[in-house]
């Protein structure tokens, strides 16, 4: 058995299956009431069109797995007052001000299976909403009034526009490696989970060694939860992930299934992959598709989520034991089983 075989099965072994991710949502149920009150509180303006996206986007639905993940890291802390609930309405300000201009660049007109704002509204309303969002989310963040959880999101603010912005320099290019398909996750994607978790640990006043190891569960569910969601780009469909399979090949995303693939497929197939990055396109979606199952990159992108999902399960050893520690634990597993 090779050494990516034995580790696959370890992990597989060690992530228990899913039992009730409805568990999980109904232990994090009240704060999760509270924080979606206050979203639609502070979401309103007198802005007419504002308030028209606005609502669209919660109509739109989601999980709120940031807002989430920062209540139960509070909460797995300790944390018994209400900051956190202002924080995780940050949270999801600064995530959903990052979708709206995620949908303007990359030209998107559907996410959860329904049409994003900039197919609705254009780009512009969408852009100056988003805009709108993450000012929105600096006032909650002043009305804080604590400089640490105001530098964490900040730099991690920062991290996020670096990342669209090496998002922007891989497109097209189909000489993106797994490292620099990385680097983009991890500022992306990465950066807001750590910071959510993070900063529950700082809110309930925990040791500096297990603050760190709450922001480096964040870090690695992020990783996982992303490197799963390309996964799914290949072999899901609009009605599971709320878009259309083959999206990210047709913006000319070099995404880890198709660099795992290039990797092994013969000279005439990797020609055939980096024509449809470079140029975008679904002509040979059908093709490429047969590579990326033949060449083992589907299982390959698999177990590279599950190593993430299991350090970020490794790393919630150090804190005490409760049901908010198994809580996240569980969304660790969540976050790559969702639909594999």
């Amino acid at each position: 058995m090779s050494s990516s075989s034995r580790m696959s099965s370890s992990v597989l072994q060690t992530i228990d299956p899913i039992r009730d991710f409805a568990s999980v949502r109904a232990l994090a149920e009240g704060d999760m009431q509270r924080i979606d009150a206050l979203i639609r509180q502070r979401l309103a303006s007198d802005v007419v069109l504002i308030n028209q996206i606005a609502d669209h986007i919660i109509a739109g639905g989601g999980k709120r797995l940031r807002p989430m993940l920062h209540a139960l890291a509070a909460r797995a802390a300790g944390y018994g007052a209400d900051k956190h609930i202002k924080l995780a309405a940050v949270i999801e300000f600064i995530h959903t001000s990052t979708l709206l201009h995620d949908d303007v660049v990359d030209e998107s007109d559907l996410r959860r299976g329904r049409k994003t704002a900039n197919a609705l509204w254009g780009n512009a309303a969408s852009v100056l909403v988003g805009d709108f969002l993450y000012s929105r989310s600096f006032q909650l963040m002043v009305e804080l009034d604590d400089m640490r959880i105001m530098r964490i999101l900040a730099d991690t603010t920062n991290t996020i526009a670096e990342g669209e912005v090496l998002q922007l320099l891989n497109i097209g290019n189909a000489d993106v490696d797994e490292a620099a398909y990385l680097a983009v996750i991890e500022r992306k994607t990465a950066v807001l989970f750590a910071a959510a978790t993070e900063l529950g640990g700082l809110l309930g006043g925990l040791p500096d060694t297990q603050v760190a190891a709450l922001r480096r569960y964040g870090m690695q569910l992020g990783y996982a939860f992303q490197i799963a969601d390309d996964l799914l780009d290949y072999v899901s469909d609009a009605g599971t992930l709320g878009k259309n399979i083959g999206d990210d090949l047709a913006e000319g995303k070099p995404t880890l299934p198709l660099i795992y693939a290039m990797q092994r497929v013969g000279a005439e197939q990797a020609r055939e992959m980096r024509h449809a990055i470079e140029h975008g396109g679904l002509d040979s979606l059908d093709h490429i598709l047969a590579a990326i199952r033949d060449s083992g990159a589907i299982e390959r992108t698999r177990e590279c989520a599950l190593r993430h999902a299991y350090a970020a399960r490794d790393a919630l050893a150090s804190l005490p034991a409760s049901s908010y520690r198994d809580a996240l634990a569980t969304l660790a597993d969540y976050s790559v089983q969702r639909t594999f």
